[in-house]
């Protein structure tokens, strides 16, 4: 079904169609907040496969009771 989707001329099609709709200064702005957006997902899951020390479970735990 989605065989041949990203073709180069396809994926130049859809570049050419953002850069109309958005505009140079725009698109840039997206791809920057795009990728820091990336980036921040990237380092949410390799916190989350990080294993917590004993001090950094006690110290979640009194954030939970005080906030």
């Amino acid at each position: 079904m989605f065989e041949g989707l990203f073709q180069p001329m396809h994926l130049l099609l859809i570049l050419v169609i953002a850069l109309i709709v958005f505009g140079p200064g725009k698109l840039g702005d997206i791809g920057g907040q795009l990728g820091k957006g990336i980036r921040e997902f990237k380092k949410s899951l390799q916190e989350l496969d990080k294993p917590e020390t004993p001090a950094e479970t006690k110290k979640m735990d009194s954030e939970k009771i005080a906030g």
